[in-house]
Parts: C-alpha cells; sequence; structure tokens
C-alpha cells in the first residue's frame, strides 16, 4: 500500500475512534500533498509524497524550536506528537553508515572528485535516498566524502 493510501486509511482510522490530533496531522499532510497536485497539474508518485511528509516534518521541528524558546510545554507537546504521527508514515530511515556507503557509490558513479561536483552526487543520492533521509543529512554525508 503506497503512502498516500496509508494516510487515507489513517486518518478514516482517527475519525472512528476520536484521534483527535492525530487526524488533525494527517488531514494537514493530506492538504499539503493535495495542494501540490493541484498546483502541478499531476499525481504525485511515492518519492514526492515522502519528500512532502519530509517537508512537513522539519516545519513541525521549527515550530518545536520556536515553542522551546517560548517556553510553552503545550505548543512543544503538541508539535513532539504531530512529529511522532507523520514518522510513523515515513520508510525506515537510513543511519549515518549506510548513508555514508550510499554517498561513496554515488560519488564513484559521477566521477567526483571536488566539492565543486556536489550536484551532480546530490542528483544520484536524492534518487537513491528517496525519502529515507533528510537532505540536509545527505548533503552533509557527500560534503564530508567530497572534502577528503
Amino acid at each position: 500500500m503506497d503512502t498516500k493510501t496509508q494516510l487515507n486509511e489513517s486518518v478514516k482510522q482517527a475519525m472512528k475512534s476520536g484521534d483527535e490530533l492525530r487526524k488533525r496531522t494527517i488531514r494537514m499532510a493530506l492538504a499539503a500533498i493535495r495542494q501540490v497536485e493541484i498546483d502541478r497539474r499531476i499525481t504525485l508518485d511515492e518519492v514526492a509524497v515522502l519528500a512532502i511528509l519530509q517537508k512537513e516534518i522539519k516545519m513541525r521541528k521549527e515550530s518545536l524550536e520556536e515553542a522551546q524558546k517560548a517556553n510553552r510545554a503545550d505548543l512543544i507537546a503538541e508539535a513532539q506528537a504531530e512529529i511522532e504521527v507523520l514518522n510513523g508514515f515515513l520508510p525506515k530511515g537510513l543511519s549515518a553508515d549506510e548513508l555514508r556507503e550510499l554517498a561513496r557509490q554515488a560519488i564513484a558513479e559521477t566521477g567526483a572528485v571536488a566539492p565543486a561536483d556536489m550536484g551532480k552526487v546530490m542528483k544520484v543520492m536524492m534518487s537513491k535516498v528517496a525519502g529515507r533521509a533528510p537532505g540536509d543529512q545527505v548533503s552533509a554525508a557527500v560534503r564530508e566524502l567530497l572534502q577528503k
């Protein structure tokens, strides 16, 4: 079952069980997916859906940081709960070692030798990673290997 279908099924289950937080969080994610589909006039594939979910998680992490600065325990708890709900729909993440190994393969594949070649490597890496790691972690792994 693809992620978009899982989200739709989960929102139905949350409505039946009365889980307001889960229902609201999944609906926001589905709305973001639908918005992109409407804007681009396409149906998103699995990789694009996972990218949107990661973007939603990133937004909640930023909200979490702001809530911590403002010392708002209620907002902190809500943001953490929303992040947990969304993380449940992402595939198992890559470990740092797995990410480095994929980066080594991509560097060898593209023949990159300097940090200036990072764009070529990132293009290959993002297709291999496909939602299993955030872009900033992928970028850091590639940059680390290219600077050696």
